[in-house]
């Protein structure tokens, strides 16, 4: 029987191990991009064509490769940054593997052009799926630039599943803030299809987040400043009140490093506590300052997981660096009502006369229970006495009435908090959630409105431009058609602009710009769901935004509207996000509470 285990030639394995490292343009961006940062570059520069299908170029004033170095660059395990494995634990370095270029070139068409300052003449290298098809010197400036093209070509299906186009070009813009961000040191510009996106000039930490996020975002920053000999700890964190209900500004960088961690997200959410506005999530920029030696960055493909030597240490003296900035801002609450908290009284001094309390004279002897046999006899009577004789009154209450229809006895409909509806049913007692009643019954009439669009738009009397991050620009731009069907009225500006003019009619919200921040918000939220498109997506967001919200007092007649309007969709028992909207306490529920 002959063997059957066969080694892989090169370009299949290169293909196979792409799929680690390069998983959509954004992971091709962020590779060059660090390589560009190793490369001690100080402007950089990201060019992208269709989301990154066509054309991603990376430029950059760095060190550049000599000809030897440059054709080394794409061979797998191939670096500069480490020589031994002993250097894996003192990284300071974004990549260090030798995988990236190598896994670029599997996939793509790539264009190499470097220099080094000392050189007369530079290196052109073209590679098509990991085979050298020219290299030869060139005419360049100093630094260096991949031109990485018609990526996954070769590999129809990962193109294939590759989202759409703002979706893509949304991933983009997130690795470069991240890398943006950590290196506010560096120039960096970002261009889509001939557009400038992003144009940042050398700054401190703070004008770098303003420069990516907006000017609005500066008045919610609160320094954080803590240094220890195991950890420092500078950067921002959000105020609560700018909290948003999805995750988007929430940035940790270890060493200039960015990562995920949410065991110390948790930190930062702790110090928050009791302060957040319900179900949001506060902003932070967090830098820690630690020795190389005592995180482990080899975990995970993408480097975005760190393992720390003493995570439990950094998790107190971060929770404290940031309960420490809100209370220097006088952010947190002074008094903690929950915990029991000696207070100290001030005593007098003793040759103070104390208050003598009241004298009270008191009957030893009196019974309040002494008469009340005949008390009760006595009141009995009385209502007796009171109702004798009523059937004199109506001589003809014994003989059957007919021809009269009886009207149906009323609907007894109580609110709870401002926030449930309570209604007494045959088989017990209903629960209704008012807000996700109310997303049930606007997500239903969204996704109907778009079917057949017949939304009428209420026209703002002041239209409001807003000023939005690139992504959420993006984003907005993704859906704007279905926005219009459902009645919004936005006219999309240059420079990330957006001017609101109509709000569909029946929105709940009088505000504009926070209305769209919901909007956006809750869409970001669900975009990760595969199960919906997206129109499903966008009503479930603007139900969300419009719906009636907690601790707003409700009439009768609008309790009874929403009733009505509840049952008469075709899943009232639970919200657009699928969370319960209706639950039925049953008589033996109850009964079995009084046994």
């Amino acid at each position: 029987m002959p063997d059957v285990i066969k080694l892989l030639p090169d370009s299949v394995a290169n293909q196979i191990a792409a799929g680690e490292v390069i998983q959509r343009p954004a992971s091709v961006v962020k590779e060059l991009m660090e390589n560009s940062v190793d490369a001690g570059a100080k402007a950089i520069s990201v060019i992208i064509k269709d989301s990154g299908r066509t054309l991603i170029q990376v430029t950059d004033d760095g060190t550049g490769m000599s000809e030897t170095d440059a054709r080394l660059a794409f061979e797998r395990h191939s670096t500069s940054k480490i020589t031994s494995a002993q250097d894996l634990f003192s990284i300071t370095t974004k990549g260090f593997r030798g995988e990236a270029l190598a896994s670029i070139a599997a996939v793509s068409m790539v264009e190499l052009k470097t220099r080094r300052a000392d050189d007369e003449a530079g290196t052109l290298i073209i590679i098509n799926s990991s085979k050298v098809e020219k290299q030869e010197p060139c005419s360049c400036p100093k630094g260096s630039s991949f031109s990485v093209k018609n990526l996954f070509y070769n590999t129809p299906a990962r193109r294939k599943f590759l989202k759409s186009e703002s979706t893509e070009m949304r991933h983009i813009i997130t690795e470069f803030q991240k890398i943006a961000i950590a290196h506010p040191d560096i120039r960096f510009t970002l261009h889509h299809n001939d557009s400038e996106i992003y144009n940042l000039i050398p700054a401190n930490h703070r004008q770098r987040i303003i420069g990516i996020f907006g000017k609005s975002i500066n008045n919610s920053l609160i320094t954080l400043d803590t240094v220890t000999n195991l950890v420092t700890i500078k950067g921002f964190a959000g105020k609560p009140e700018n909290a948003r209900r999805s995750p988007g500004e929430q940035f940790f960088f270890v060493n200039n490093r960015f990562m995920k961690h949410p065991y110390f997200h948790k930190a930062v959410v702790e110090a928050y506590q009791n302060i957040l506005p319900p179900d949001t999530v506060p902003s932070y920029f967090i830098f820690l300052e630690v020795d190389p030696s005592t995180i482990d960055i080899n975990i995970h493909p993408t480097k975005t997981e760190v393992k720390f030597e003493d995570e439990r240490t950094i998790w107190h003296i971060l929770l404290a660096s940031v309960r420490e900035a809100l209370g220097r801002f006088n952010i947190m609450p002074s008094i903690d009502f929950d915990t029991d908290i000696p207070l100290e009284i001030p005593v007098g001094p003793a040759s103070h006369t104390l208050p003598r309390p009241p004298e009270i004279k008191i009957n030893p002897n009196f019974n309040p229970f002494g008469n009340e046999e005949n008390y009760s006899r006595k009141m009995f009577f009385d209502e007796k006495l009171r109702t004798a004789g009523w059937e004199k009154l109506y001589p003809d209450s014994g003989q059957s009435v007919t021809g009269i229809t009886l009207p149906e006895p009323e609907r007894k409909l109580l609110q709870i908090k401002n926030k449930y509806i309570v209604c007494p049913v045959k088989s017990g007692l209903m629960f209704i959630d008012q807000k996700r009643a109310h997303e049930r019954i606007l997500y239903e009439r969204y996704l109907s409105a778009m079917a057949e669009p017949r939304f009428a738009s209420q026209a703002e009397m002041f239209p409001v431009t807003l000023e939005l991050n690139p992504a959420d620009y993006s984003l907005l731009k993704e859906v704007e058609a279905e926005l219009r069907q459902i009645g919004f009225s936005i006219v999309f500006k240059e420079n990330n602009e957006i001017t609101v003019a109509g709000l569909p009619s029946d929105s709940e919200s009088s505000d504009p710009a926070g209305l769209i921040e919901i909007v956006i918000e809750e869409y970001r939220r669900t975009c990760s769901d595969p199960t919906s498109g997206a129109k499903e997506k966008i009503a479930a967001a603007m139900a969300s935004a419009s719906a009636i919200p907690y601790g707003r007092s409700l009439t009768r007649a609008e309790m009874e509207d929403l009733f009505d309007t509840l049952f008469a969709c075709s899943s009232p028992n639970y919200s657009p996000s699928g969370k319960p909207a209706v639950f039925i306490m049953t008589l033996d529920e109850i009964d079995k509470r009084f046994k």
